[in-house]
């Protein structure tokens, strides 16, 4: 198959469409498929390992791209379906504007961008999605071939968001490539800029440094339990240039915690994968995550994870026993890193070896490849006329 791929931007700092798009891309494109991706970035963006049409830049936040619908009118015919990648900025509605009347079929992964914690959390910018939705996202989602979730979970949260709601629903299969080998050469890549955390049991957290995140409750709870081992150490691993880090150093220090904990800025390659292996056990308490590409990495290291319930693929690793559930809390991470910290070391490797097949059996991105291509196959050839999840107020928008 021929598929395109439409992403606000390929810089890996987005997080977790990005990664997807291109882990399952190179999976599939080992099958024999031939992927290739739209981004609203500048066209001098770095390398980016699958074919990349890089049609910006684009203007502001919303990231308007006036080269894409002109482009989509050109090209789309040329694939057998296109993917839009995340909701809110101009992919999805160039998307609508440009194949809502073709024969390309269209998808859509809301990677997680419906769940109704934003709504809670930013009742005003949410009062504005509330005027953009009816005329932009409700009808992207309407009209595409298939809505695609990552897990049950996000598709039910997903209807809460908005009383006009319509969408063809389906869950499919999402992962990430089986993280590389332990060796010397990766150790080595973190140590060397890190050689202090060579002896320490280091609580890796890795990702955007976010209020979503639940960042500041890992702190606080790592603070309540430092006494437990004194080897302990906190490692933040991620993009620490924001007002909001800013914020978290300080609190580090009004906890006096400070020496105790190591922000390691992005890492990439090696390091990232370095970071991984040199330490203990990986911890996200998060408010909101539709699946969190770093928590499969960290089971396919045979590293358990401490997550709260609302890391969306929570009960996967609950029932598989593959690490610590809590709530989103001060004292749900408190709680898990405690349960870890006590743990004896046969109970650890128990849940070590459970976190790997766990990955394997779950989150492998050859199984989200072969899902995904599946939905496509299925669906290419059929009309809009399948059957609809909707909202109470659905029919009161005609096409």
């Amino acid at each position: 198959m021929k598929i395109l791929h439409l992403l606000s931007t390929v810089d890996p700092r987005a997080g977790g469409p990005t990664e997807g798009v291109l882990q399952s891309g190179l999976s599939m494109r080992a099958m024999g498929h031939e992927i290739e991706v739209v981004s609203l970035d500048a066209p001098y963006v770095a390398a980016f390992p699958l074919r990349l049409h890089a049609l910006g830049p684009s203007k502001g936040f919303y990231g308007l791209c006036p080269a894409l619908v002109p482009w989509l009118n050109d090209h789309a015919a040329r694939f057998d379906a296109v993917i839009v990648n995340g909701l809110w900025q101009y992919q999805s509605y160039g998307a609508w504007k440009a194949l809502r009347n073709s024969n390309v079929p269209y998808y859509v992964f809301p990677h997680g961008m419906l769940d109704p914690w934003f709504k809670r959390t930013y009742p005003l910018k949410h009062l504005k999605k509330c005027l953009y939705w009816p005329w932009a996202e409700y009808r992207v989602l309407r009209d595409a071939k298939r809505v695609l979730f990552t897990t049950q979970e996000e598709k039910l949260l997903a209807r809460q968001s908005f009383k006009l709601y319509r969408a063809n629903e389906e869950v499919v299969a999402f992962g990430t490539r089986q993280p590389p080998d332990d060796s010397p050469a990766l150790r080595d890549a973190f140590l060397s800029k890190f050689p202090h955390l060579a002896d320490k049991r280091s609580i890796l957290f890795l990702g955007r440094i976010h209020e979503k995140k639940g960042c500041d409750l890992l702190i606080k709870a790592f603070a309540a339990v430092r006494d437990l081992d004194p080897n302990a150490h906190l490692v933040m691993a991620g993009p620490d240039d924001s007002d909001y880090a800013i914020q978290l150093r300080a609190l580090s220090k009004e906890l006096g915690i400070a020496d105790r904990m190591t922000w390691t800025g992005m890492l990439t390659g090696e390091e990232k994968w370095g970071a991984f292996r040199v330490s203990d056990v990986f911890a996200l308490p998060s408010h909101q995550e539709n699946f969190g590409i770093a928590v499969a990495e960290a089971l396919g290291l045979r590293m358990p994870v401490l997550i709260s319930d609302k890391v969306n693929i929570w009960r996967e690793v609950k029932d598989d026993r593959a690490g610590i559930v809590t709530t989103d809390t001060v004292e749900g991470a408190t709680d898990a890193l405690s349960a870890w910290l006590k743990m004896d070391a046969a109970a650890r490797e128990a849940m070590r070896e459970q976190a790997l097949q766990t990955f394997m059996k779950r989150f492998h991105v050859d199984a989200m490849s072969k899902d995904l291509l599946r939905v496509l196959c299925e669906t290419g050839g059929t009309t809009r006329g399948d059957a609809f999840a909707r909202g109470p107020m659905a029919a009161s928008l005609k096409r």
